[in-house]
């Protein structure tokens, strides 16, 4: 089956649906293409906020936004990107606002404001409150609210469609292949743009805040067709997961005066940041936690988690502000937060780095700034360099409405005065070919074997604390997976709601990230953000500030070529320039990092 528009989307999250309204509002024809319904898409799982410096609470200002972000990124966001955000969030949250989205409300009526990890006044001075929510549904309001927009703007809907194959002939993207799961049938759509906003790979973790259904998938494509994945090695460790199960515990638990504890009852934070305590940035919680976990100071009986403490906190903030997280507590724990500690432990939560892109979203093919034509980009799935080496808390979502508007708003600028790109006769081969040969193996190799090995395996090697050793085991590791992964057979053969289908593909696309990621970061010889390396404690500017570009290396399986790409920062009279690496004074020290000017 053969479908035609200008702009098609990939993706029903808050990128994705931000991406098609604005495409909407372009005068053209729009399609969006979901693995789920729309407003059951992974942003609904965001609870703490959205931030931007509205001010409403205590003085705030973009430029300080701007610094937050440049240094909670530990210096490789891209300057010029968080220079847009932090001004264009301002505008896009009252523009939420006026869509109908429920903030919550402060007593003059204003859109209530909270702090959050790594958010300061006056360049780090203090803590301040600039995190906008919605209780703590904040996603699943923006969700809720966009849907209903993309609906009123007409754009078209395809659920539970599986994308397989992007068509890219002569360096133009003319569209995608897809997997209808209610039918079984092959559909191509062909569309002058294509968006891509379908989300992260946390599957490949263990333990993970991310849905069932964040596999990589189109990352793992664009990896595929020769083109290249950026800063794969960050990955961001949540500090707050609830223990074993890694569903997302917010950081406005946190904002709201929430206590981490140790075995002991210790608020340990203390001790590794005695400025901002249990409000530092993600990163550092993370380890933080980790440590007391590995030097004996862990709760339950693993001893592998800690405890969070709402218990001196009023019960109508507890069952107010924090109702969602308070309802996981007590159906998934048995336990209630008014008056019980809950056990937490980091969980695999955010990805950096993704397929690279221009400020605009265009997808870009090198490190030069070639680009594939007619292909955007935007959300989790992207790399705009925003977030550098750890994105700082509110930023997932601010990103999503930011780079999700200018992706959609140039797409269809493109789509409507391109022609309609050709279509090879044969668009669907590759797509029907990788299903054929699922459904005619008869390997010995099972997919949910595989899979629990790969999400072990990359908890342990390439996970909040890393080594040369344990990561170049991982590489092995993961060259044995992907061997297996030809000899692995299925037992259902059916053409309706076939999930075990469904599932061994997406197998194939987390070992793909898995093998991105893992390359990415054994060659980073330095500890930054998220990427900690136990045999490279510090960071080097000199040799390392420069953002990855993994490409497949398709004469050598197993095996990443690398190449790299400078960092974007802001010089004299605040014009931007493109680094890979600062030398330092005659003194010895780094005039580093620079401060972003105000005004």
């Amino acid at each position: 089956m053969q479908h035609r528009y200008d702009v098609l989307v990939v993706g029903a999250g808050g990128a994705g649906l931000m991406a098609a309204l604005y495409a909407a509002k372009g005068d053209v024809s729009v399609a969006c293409i979901s693995k789920l319904y729309p407003t059951r898409s992974h942003t609904g799982a965001a609870q703490g906020g959205i931030g931007a410096a509205l001010g409403n609470v205590a003085e705030d200002h973009w430029e300080w936004h701007m610094y937050d972000t440049i240094k909670g990124g530990d210096y490789l966001t891209d300057q010029d990107a968080a220079e847009i955000f932090a001004k264009d969030i301002i505008e896009a949250v009252y523009e939420l606002e006026h869509m109908g989205l429920p903030f919550s409300r402060l007593p003059n009526g204003k859109i209530a404001q909270r702090k959050f990890g790594g958010h300061t006044r006056e360049f780090g001075k203090a803590a301040v409150e600039r995190s906008c929510y919605a209780k703590d549904r904040t996603g699943h309001m923006i969700l809720q609210t966009l849907y209903q927009q993309n609906v009123k703007e007409g754009t078209t809907f395809f659920n539970e469609f599986h994308v397989l194959d992007l068509i890219i002939e002569g360096g133009r993207c003319a569209g995608v292949v897809a997997y209808e799961l209610a039918t079984g049938e092959i559909h191509t759509f062909h569309a002058k743009a294509v968006i891509l906003a379908a989300g992260g790979y946390g599957r490949i973790f263990k333990i993970t805040s991310n849905a069932l259904t964040l596999t990589g998938d189109l990352m793992s494509i664009y990896y595929r067709k020769g083109l290249p994945l950026e800063d794969m090695e960050f990955y961001q460790f949540h500090p707050t997961g609830l223990t074993k199960l890694g569903i997302l515990v917010t950081e406005g638990i946190r904002g709201e005066g929430g206590i981490l504890r140790n075995a002991s009852g210790e608020r340990f934070m203390e001790r590794y940041a005695p400025s901002l305590k249990d409000l530092a940035p993600r990163d550092i919680v993370s380890r933080s936690i980790y440590t007391e976990i590995r030097e004996g100071r862990g709760v339950g009986p693993d001893k592998d988690a800690v405890n969070i403490d709402l218990t001196h906190l009023p019960r109508e903030v507890i069952e107010g502000k924090l109702s969602e997280i308070t309802d996981l507590s007590r159906t998934y724990l048995g336990l209630d937060p008014v008056k019980d500690l809950v056990p937490i432990q980091p969980t695999a939560h955010y990805a950096m780095g993704g397929i690279p892109t221009t400020l605009d979203g265009e997808c870009l093919a090198d490190e030069h700034g070639s680009v594939v034509e007619g292909l955007y980009a935007a959300g989790e799935q992207a790399c705009v360099s925003l977030h550098g080496a750890n994105r700082l808390g509110t930023n997932s979502l601010g990103d999503l409405i930011v780079f999700g508007r200018r992706a959609g708003v140039k797409a269809a600028k493109y789509a409507h005065d391109a022609d309609m790109p050709d279509m090879p006769a044969d668009a669907e081969r590759q797509a029907v070919a990788m299903l054929d040969s699922l459904k005619a193996a008869s390997g010995s190799e099972n997919a949910a074997k595989i899979r629990r090995e790969l999400q072990e395996s990359m908890m342990n090697n390439v996970g909040i604390f890393r080594n040369g050793a344990d990561m170049q085991k991982q590489v092995d590791i993961l060259r044995d997976l992907k061997a297996r992964y030809h000899h692995v057979s299925i037992q259902d053969l059916g053409h309706r709601h076939n999930s075990e289908l469904i599932e061994a593909l997406e197998l194939g696309f987390m070992l793909d990230c898995a093998e991105a990621m893992t390359h990415s970061a054994l060659n980073r010889t330095e500890s930054r953000g998220a990427h900690d390396r136990e045999d490279f404690h510090e960071r080097d500017d000199v040799n390392w500030l420069k953002h990855t570009f993994a490409y497949k290396d398709f004469d050598n399986l197993g095996h990443v070529k690398l190449a790299y790409k400078p960092v974007m920062v802001q010089g004299e009279a605040g014009k931007y320039v493109a680094l890979s690496s600062y030398t330092p004074d005659e003194a010895g020290r780094f005039k580093f990092p620079p401060k972003p000017r105000t005004f």
